[in-house]
């Protein structure tokens, strides 16, 4: 089935040129040039991958993105000029699976959604997940088919990609990932921002270990994180 993309940008020239190479590669492409526009689209058609810029008319896109997750799940990767490391960061706090700067090639920006699409078929093939339906590691108790995380029977809710890294960490516990390693696995390519990185793994702190002290996500300095147990609770 082909895949639907809404592409979320007032630079029409941008969004033609986008459409095209995309078009190539067998996706259906939707063209908004504002928050309402896209809103009348998600309601009416099933939309796979959001491409949204950020400077906007009337409704930037970080404003859109955080009412749209609130209501949707699909990827959403963040199109902008804006190339600052807190612009970054803010746009994936707020629910953005990804963010591209426009100087990027569309060829590039194809590959990161083939990316996503590849890194999301995998983890919902139940054929794939079988063998290791459950894992547990000290207090915390992962179910790689519902896509669920427990601790002492209490579930934490995780998003898609925080989701990913936990289940990534607890498969090899102790095992150092390096940056360019956790990119390749959760992200899909070779190349990616270290501070999305980081953001996700802070986020994954504030969620697990405020609830178990036997179990914490340690940084290696200059090279990555990996997670271990501690004595305790």
């Amino acid at each position: 089935m082909n895949k639907n993309v809404l592409i979320v940008d007032d630079e029409e020239e941008i969004a033609e040129l986008l459409e095209d190479f995309l078009s190539i590669e067998g996706y259906k492409v939707y063209k908004a040039t504002n928050g309402k526009k896209a809103k009348e689209i998600l309601s009416e058609i099933e939309i796979h991958f959001i491409l949204l810029d950020i400077m906007m008319p009337e409704e930037s896109g970080f404003t859109l993105c955080k009412s749209l997750r609130k209501l949707y799940s699909m990827p959403i990767i963040f199109l902008s000029a804006l190339q600052n490391d807190t612009d970054k960061i803010r746009g994936l706090n707020i629910g953005a699976d990804d963010y591209i700067v426009k100087d990027a090639t569309p060829g590039e920006i194809v590959a990161r959604i083939k990316a996503i699409e590849r890194r999301l078929t995998n983890f919902n093939n139940p054929l794939k997940n079988k063998i290791n339906e459950v894992i547990r590691f000290k207090s915390l108790e992962l179910n790689t088919l519902t896509r669920t995380l427990f601790i002492r029977d209490e579930e934490v809710t995780l998003t898609a990609k925080e989701f990913d890294l936990i289940k990534l960490f607890l498969t090899s516990p102790n095992q150092v990932f390096t940056y360019d390693q956790i990119i390749e696995k959760i992200w899909g390519y070779n190349q990616g921002d270290f501070h999305s990185v980081r953001v996700y793994i802070g986020k994954l702190r504030d969620k697990i270990e405020e609830k178990t002290n036997n179990f914490k996500i340690s940084t290696v300095w200059g090279v990555g994180y990996k997670v271990e147990g501690v004595s305790g609770d």
